[in-house]
């Protein structure tokens, strides 16, 4: 007897799925269908005033009236899709984390490209950082990697950051954005000049992407990875794509930001919707502790770059942009990122100032964005507590709760928005018998009753004693023990060093070219002159040629000064 495929059967199953759909009608939000026209209004007569006991119309103006959510603060502006990550090579050795043991694993996931400093309104093609954060829906839980396009960042203390984005926003006085007054921007920076690696880079020719598809991301942030053996290698990730990075010149990005403000929005999903499937390939640099105290620069510092060739790229997977999403503002609006779902068992963060800071911040704001269930949110939401965006990727790479290697549970209980509450589960360690809570050991998978009862001294003493042994290992890295002093870092020649082999050594001249037309462009609509002269200074630190051709660029006077005279002459801040 002829026997069906397991694809016919599974095609057959799901013709029968969608042939007992029920009818879609439309209904109140309580369920109930509505029999009158959705546009219509009760009146108490013809022409005459309409009912407060209109429920439907009430219904209507007040979902109407609460329909926005706030706009992240930054990374406003973005777009996304789904994808399906593969893991083509095995991280055993460096990590237990469980997504990256066995060559072959896959999981579906979701992806949002933005830029950093712009509105929700403003063009994607604007020359700006771009974030690409990826959230996978691993068969342990969500994992994000939350990446920028650029391998370093403008600051490397926490601190930094709010003040940062204050000054990419609008003038607070004359509400202008920078294409209008640049003053903001540019103060800023040329106060605290270990911006300038990410400037140059920002400036040059990836500080405008072609295509979301063909555009790098990077962790710029260095993790921590730990083996079963609790070894640990400090990591950085890299995911770039196939076709290299394209870029747009300047000029095409601006005519582009005028007369199609969403164009790598658009570009992607016509992509996607024509069947395409961008590929992009995962790889990580690893350094050992003891690199680590050899290391030129600091595993810490955002704003370096590890070489290549001291620390090669070592691939361990794929990632395949698939389809577009059902509805954006469900999919890619409520989509929420944090480094801190980078940090499952067998990642940890390292103390990279910004990225601790980013550990608080990024969930933060998603609690006052989309309230204190987000990860409710069945975009956010794991796979082992019931994630139904699951069952959409057409990856075919959903497993159903119930084969999930656990249930997730904790003793978060309540709030606005809660879809999950725990049922009967109670939200503390307990003995009664509605308690069902497992714990999990670290590096396995084995389940035990460990947690509960009483912790005798004896044992919490050896548990106190092998965590101080843990940090002091890990802070003889960074030379200064946390949270004993309050530091803001200095400048030093070295800052300096790797913008200027990025300049010298990797733009060409075409890109050198390009990039001090960027800067003179955008650097002109600065209104205070100072500033204008500190910008070429700046700059002449990286290259005096450099720095000169921008003052040419200016109209202004060239005034060349080594490190010493631009701290002299911007002024000296103590540390």
């Amino acid at each position: 007897m002829y026997q069906h495929s397991k694809k016919e059967q599974h095609q057959r199953k799901k013709q029968k799925m969608v042939s007992q759909k029920p009818e879609v009608v439309y209904s109140s939000e309580n369920g109930f269908p509505y029999s009158h026209h959705p546009y219509g209004s009760q009146y108490a007569r013809p022409d005459g005033p309409i009912l407060l006991q209109d429920i439907h119309l009430i219904e209507s103006l007040a979902h109407f009236d609460r329909e926005r959510i706030p706009e992240r603060v930054v990374h406003a502006k973005g777009g996304g899709c789904r994808f399906e990550f593969e893991l083509t090579d095995s991280l055993s050795d460096i990590t237990f984390a469980a997504p990256y043991q066995k060559v072959g694993y896959k999981c579906p996931g979701t992806v949002r490209f933005s830029t950093v400093g712009g509105e929700s309104g403003s063009p994607d093609t604007a020359r700006d950082p771009r974030g690409v954060s990826w959230k996978m829906y691993t068969d342990w839980g969500v994992h994000d990697y939350v990446f920028n396009n650029t391998p370093v960042f403008f600051i490397r203390d926490a601190n930094h950051f709010p003040h940062f984005i204050h000054t990419q926003k609008r003038y607070p006085q004359s509400h202008l954005g920078q294409g209008d007054d640049s003053s903001m921007f540019w103060d800023y920076l040329t106060q605290n000049p270990e911006s300038i690696h990410q400037i140059v880079y920002m400036f040059g020719p990836r500080g405008t992407p072609a295509s979301w598809a063909d555009m790098a991301s990077y962790s710029g942030h260095t993790f921590k990875f730990y083996n079963k053996e609790g070894d640990m290698t400090y990591v950085q990730i890299h995911i770039l794509p196939e076709n290299g990075f394209q870029c747009l010149s300047g000029a095409e990005a601006a005519q582009l930001g005028g007369s199609s403000p969403d164009y790598n929005q658009g570009k992607l999903y016509r992509q996607l919707e024509r069947g395409e499937k961008p590929r992009y390939n995962c790889y990580v640099q690893t350094m050992t502790p003891k690199q680590a105290e050899e290391f030129r620069y600091s595993v810490n510092d955002l704003t370096k770059v590890w070489p290549k060739k001291q620390f090669p790229l070592r691939k361990y997977g794929t990632i395949t942009l698939t389809e577009n999403v059902d509805n954006y503002f469900e999919e890619i609006e409520q989509i929420a990122f944090s480094p801190s779902n980078t940090c499952i068992p067998g990642i940890g963060p390292s103390n990279d100032s910004v990225l601790q800071g980013r550990l608080f911040s990024y969930p933060d704001t998603q609690r006052h964005r989309l309230g204190a269930n987000y990860q409710q949110l069945p975009v956010n939401r794991p796979r082992n507590v019931g994630c139904p965006f699951a069952s959409m990727f057409s990856t075919n790479t959903k497993t159903p709760a119930s084969e999930c290697p656990h249930i997730a549970s904790n003793f978060q209980r309540d709030g606005p928005g809660c879809l999950y509450n725990k049922g009967k589960e109670p939200n503390y360690i307990s003995n009664l018998p509605s308690a069902s809570m497992k714990f999990k050991n670290l590096t396995d998978d084995g389940l035990s009753d460990k947690f509960q009862g009483v912790t005798l001294q004896s044992e919490e003493a050896s548990s106190i004693k092998k965590q101080q042994f843990d940090r002091e290992q890990h802070e003889r890295i960074v030379g200064n023990k946390i949270n004993e002093y309050f530091i803001k870092s200095g400048i030093s020649e070295l800052d300096f060093e790797q913008p200027r082999v990025l300049y010298e050594k990797v733009f060409t001249d075409a890109d050198r070219k390009e990039i001090i037309s960027n800067l003179v462009g955008h650097a002109s609509k600065i209104h205070v002159p100072e500033i204008k002269t500190r910008v070429t200074q700046y700059f002449g630190l990286v290259n005096k040629d450099f720095g000169k051709a921008i003052a040419d660029g200016l109209g202004i006077k060239w005034e060349p000064v080594d490190l010493e005279g631009y701290a002299a002459s911007v002024g000296r801040s103590s540390l």
